[in-house]
């Protein structure tokens, strides 16, 4: 089977089934492709599974270094934007990681059209600030730790009708000064409000 099939084939599991891939499977598939076909693939699996997939026995115990973005999505009320995650129950921003050949500004376009179903252009995107450090540290439910770089973006304006996929459970506008005590990104929304404070004085 040529590269081309292997990764249409990979491109048509579904995402429980490329995460079942075993190390080994996995392994001899990536010997054989280019480093854009490889990047391809990643990006087919989504890069931080990928990287994990590629650790074998290790991949539940190192902790993995990601980048990505999230979204500060205000509307008319001053309110914001949150999902209700599926994995922790948490109420947390819009956003996810970078995929390899991405910018942030690609990523952040991305991850809230698929989490929300909201479209924005690019030079509608503010970015805020990157967050990071030992309050981007995060233990997923099934062990896996990851240290996050996240680009904040604040967001105003944008187009289409909410609608979410299976990582949330329910997307819901909240107030600033009523916002749910489970939260996800308790460190991005800190920074946000910090920023307001900083505009309000200019």
């Amino acid at each position: 089977m040529d590269n081309t099939k292997v990764i249409e084939k990979m491109r048509s599991l579904t995402k429980q089934e490329q995460r079942n891939i075993p190390y080994k499977e996995l392994g001899e598939i990536v010997k054989k492709l280019t480093i854009d076909e490889i990047i391809e693939l990643s990006n087919i699996i989504g890069y931080p599974v990928f990287l994990r997939k590629c650790m074998g026995e290790l991949q539940h115990i190192i902790p993995i270094l990601q980048d990505g973005a999230a979204a500060i999505i205000e509307n008319e009320k001053g309110e914001i934007l949150l999902q209700r995650r599926v994995d922790d129950d948490n109420w947390g921003l819009p956003g996810g990681c970078q995929e390899a050949n991405e910018t942030f500004e690609d990523t952040i376009i991305r991850e809230v059209k698929e989490e929300t179903n909201l479209e924005m252009e690019k030079e509608d995107l503010k970015m805020i600030d990157v967050v990071s450090g030992p309050s981007r540290r995060y233990t997923y439910p099934n062990g896996d730790t990851v240290i996050s770089n996240t680009v904040l973006y604040h967001i105003t304006k944008f187009s289409g009708e909410i609608d979410w996929n299976e990582e949330s459970k329910e997307l819901k506008y909240f107030s600033l000064k009523n916002l749910p005590d489970n939260q996800h990104d308790p460190d991005l929304i800190e920074r946000y409000l910090n920023y307001k404070k900083e505009k309000i004085k200019e």
